[in-house]
């Protein structure tokens, strides 16, 4: 099974760029997209339904904001949207697709970049999100959570890491979350379970030739249950896949869906 998660900056737009017709020759199994900045009433057009795939949404309740979106090649035997919270359910950042065994999730974790106001919401997400992944690991079922967790985890996953100290996204307190879910909580990294060469990045600021610089960080991830482990073959970055600020994620699991 191979999945591919990718934070679109606004469907549409990425649509504009190609991204539907780039998803059909990819031919991947599970696309997870974050960001749609569309309500599902609004993609009623042929090009948002590309033909082998089974399309599920989870809209924010604003207008041109967040969303979450899966695509599937095989229709899952169930769906769940939001994790019973606000900060999540009212901008759509939590959608679940279930399988036998597995459920894959598309989901986002806000920026804290704005302002402290911006950042304590972070931190509140945070909260409600690590209680919900230790909800999991007492499921009789495999996870695999795609999506931009917004935290680049290691200076390895950071350019001028150093300097970056201070910023959401690096902050000591985002990192050591981090390190709580992938140590004692037991997640994997799958990226990182494959590859372990340093900067390789998902995303890149907007300012002049900072991806041509690879001036960027890895705030996307695939992070899965300790017992999918085994299963992960393969892993990569789109970077030369251009349909918005980040690049798709791409992790190849043994398994069948």
């Amino acid at each position: 099974m191979r999945v591919i998660t990718l934070n679109v900056q606004g469907i549409k737009q990425a649509a504009e760029r190609g991204l539907f017709d780039w998803m059909v020759e990819e031919d991947a199994d599970v696309y997870c997209l974050q960001d749609i900045q569309s309500k599902e009433y609004q993609l009623d057009d042929a090009i948002y339904h590309p033909e082998g795939y089974y399309p599920y949404f989870f809209d924010a309740f604003e207008d041109d904001y967040s969303g979450v979106a899966i695509y599937c090649k095989k229709p899952p035997k169930a769906i769940m949207t939001g994790l019973g919270f606000e900060l999540c359910d009212f901008h759509g950042r939590f959608i679940q697709a279930d399988y036998d065994g597995v459920s894959i999730v598309s989901m986002t974790i806000p920026s804290g970049l704005k302002d402290d106001a911006a950042q304590s919401q972070k931190f509140h997400y945070m909260e409600h999100f690590l209680n919900h992944l230790r909800k999991t690991l007492r499921k009789r079922r495999q996870f695999v959570f795609c999506g931009t967790w917004n935290i680049a985890h290691k200076t390895s996953d950071l350019s001028n890491w150093y300097v970056n100290q201070q910023n959401s996204g690096f902050l000591p307190e985002e990192r050591q979350w981090l390190d709580m879910v992938f140590g004692e909580l037991g997640f994997i990294d799958a990226f990182r379970e494959i590859n372990h060469i340093d900067h390789q990045f998902t995303w890149w600021p907007p300012y002049n030739r900072a991806w041509t610089l690879n001036e960027g960080a890895r705030l996307d991830y695939q992070v899965t249950t300790s017992g999918l482990r085994k299963t992960i073959n393969n892993a990569l970055i789109h970077r030369d896949a251009r349909f918005s600020e980040h690049a798709p994620l791409e992790v190849e699991y043994e398994l069948d869906c």
